[in-house]
Order: structure tokens, then C-alpha cells, then sequence
């Protein structure tokens, strides 16, 4: 018999095309709460929880030490959920109806400097080996791209055209989009490409990008190249697959990019979440606003 909580898996997966990973953690944060609610209220079902005993569960969170953002994400999940229930006639009410979210202190993004980028490319020139020219042609991809970690990995051989530049990614919710490649990255998809089919054993040939062993890559692999790489060259406290994709775009945006061009190379939905990275822009808006404005120049 199929439960709520399988045909909200169903329904995330199958109509709202949720990646396998958000699935994961909506799924394990119903979990967490159900268990909550079996041991300190004896229920056996979420469905009919009031919101008390949910408040119970945010109180209990945060005296465990877990930060403001991630109850909401817990929050979000356990929301999404009622709502689907609330949709398919299961409940009359949320119990989160009138919930509204922690508050939460906006963390800043701190973008690598083109010099940090340029210095850790420079120091890959002339790379041989598979891994090394595999290494160099992700950080350069995702530089030059924008594209998310999740969308490198599932990078997939048929939807590479080098005959126009060209590459085809699946974003959230399975959306996809035609990112163009610079020339200068040509040569190195042909050189990696040469090293991949010298590959002992391909088990996931549909893929691009992968291990030495032939296997698709990983979320906690790409972390850790990009780790490694930028931790010589940058002091910066985060280095990550995201920290890269926010450099892509707050370097076009200091270039003169205007912000709809970068929404749709990022793949947002909406220019709101461009937004979040203008505020990186700001000294070069300065520079700019100074030497323009007449009295600036005084």
C-alpha cells in the first residue's frame, strides 16, 4: 500500500523533477521529524500533528546547535509536504500555515579574484595524464560556463557539439539549456576527450566527465578538486564548485554584462536570484561611478 510519504517522494520526483539529491533531504527531514514526533508524542502518523508539537521540534533543533537556515530548510521540507497533502485532499489545514521562518544573518559570498582564477590555470599549463587534463578542463569549464556542480556531473557526451561551441546541460527540475563554449576551451575538450578513450575500463560511457576507474564523477569528488586547486592560490574561507560558478558571474557582471544575459547563462528563473550576486559588483560600480561622474573626478 502506498503511503503519503511515498506518493510525496513520487510527486517531487515525477512532476516537480526535484534532482535526486533535493529528494534526499526533503525526505530525510520528514523523517527526522516523524521520529521527533513518535518519541516525544507518541504519534504514529505526521498527518494530524498540531503545530505545538512542530514548534516542539524547531526548539529541540536549535538547542542541538543547528543554525537558523538549516530549520528553515527542515521547515521548508516538513511545508512542502503538508501542502501536498492539503493538495491531493489528505488535510484540511496546514499546521504550518501561519509559521513564519527564523531569521537568519545573510552570509557573503566572497567571489575568487580573476587572479586567483588565472593563477590556478596558469600553473595547469602543459598538463599531460588523464586526471591532470581532466582537473584543468572542469575548473576551466566551470569558470567559463557558470554551470552548477550537479550539472557537470551528469555532463554527458551526446550533448557536447564542438562542431558549434556548443553544450547542452539539465538544470533544476530537469530544465535545460544551451551554454556556449569559448574556443580557447576547444582544444582541451579534444585532448581530454583523446585521454578518456585510452581509459582501461568505461563503466558510465554515457557520461563525460569521469574517475580513472571509469565511473561517473561525484558530488564530494568535484568539492574536493576545486578545494584542492584554489586553497594555493586563495585565503578565501570557502572554495567550492559554488564559490567558482559565483566568480563566473560576478566577473561578467564587473566586464559590463548586463544581468539578463547572466540569469539565462545561470539558468535562474528569475532575475531575483541574479541579483544576489550584484552586491559583489559594488567596488567595481564605485571604480566606474567615480571616474564617470563629473564630480567624482574633483
Amino acid at each position: 500500500m502506498t503511503t503519503n510519504k511515498d506518493a510525496f517522494r513520487d510527486y517531487l520526483q515525477l512532476e516537480k523533477k526535484y534532482s535526486p539529491h533535493t529528494l534526499t533531504a526533503y525526505c530525510a527531514d520528514i523523517a527526522s521529524f516523524e521520529s521527533f514526533n513518535k518519541i516525544h508524542f507518541e504519534e504514529q502518523g505526521i498527518e494530524q500533528v498540531r503545530y505545538s508539537q512542530i514548534r516542539s521540534w524547531i526548539v529541540s533543533l536549535v538547542d542541538d546547535g543547528v543554525s537558523n537556515g538549516s530549520v528553515n530548510r527542515k521547515i521548508a521540507s516538513l511545508k512542502a509536504f503538508y501542502k501536498f497533502l492539503l493538495k491531493t485532499k489528505q488535510i484540511r489545514v496546514s499546521p504550518l500555515s501561519r509559521h513564519k521562518a527564523l531569521k537568519t544573518s545573510r552570509v557573503l559570498q566572497v567571489p575568487f579574484s580573476e587572479k586567483e582564477v588565472l593563477n590556478v590555470l596558469d600553473q595547469m599549463q602543459n598538463t599531460i595524464g588523464f586526471e591532470e587534463v581532466r582537473n584543468k578542463l572542469i575548473i576551466d569549464l566551470l569558470y567559463t560556463t557558470g554551470m552548477r556542480r550537479a550539472e557537470l556531473i551528469q555532463l554527458q557526451i551526446a550533448n557536447i557539439d564542438l562542431s558549434n561551441n556548443t553544450i547542452k546541460v539539465l538544470g533544476k527540475r530537469s530544465k535545460e539549456r544551451i551554454l556556449p563554449v569559448l574556443p580557447v576551451l576547444a582544444v582541451q575538450f579534444c585532448l581530454y576527450l583523446k585521454e578518456r578513450a585510452l581509459l582501461a575500463i568505461v563503466v558510465d560511457n554515457a557520461y563525460f566527465f569521469l574517475t580513472k576507474k571509469g565511473l561517473k564523477l561525484n558530488d564530494s569528488f568535484v568539492y574536493r578538486l576545486i578545494n584542492s586547486y584554489f586553497s594555493g592560490v586563495s585565503e578565501k574561507v570557502k572554495k567550492s564548485p559554488h564559490i567558482l560558478r559565483h566568480t563566473f558571474a560576478t566577473h561578467l557582471l564587473n566586464n559590463g554584462a548586463d544581468l539578463n544575459s547572466v540569469k539565462e547563462l545561470l539558468g535562474h528563473s528569475s532575475l531575483a536570484s541574479t541579483q544576489i550576486y550584484t552586491h559583489s559588483s559594488l567596488s567595481e560600480i564605485k571604480s566606474i561611478y567615480k571616474e564617470a561622474h563629473p564630480r567624482g573626478r574633483k
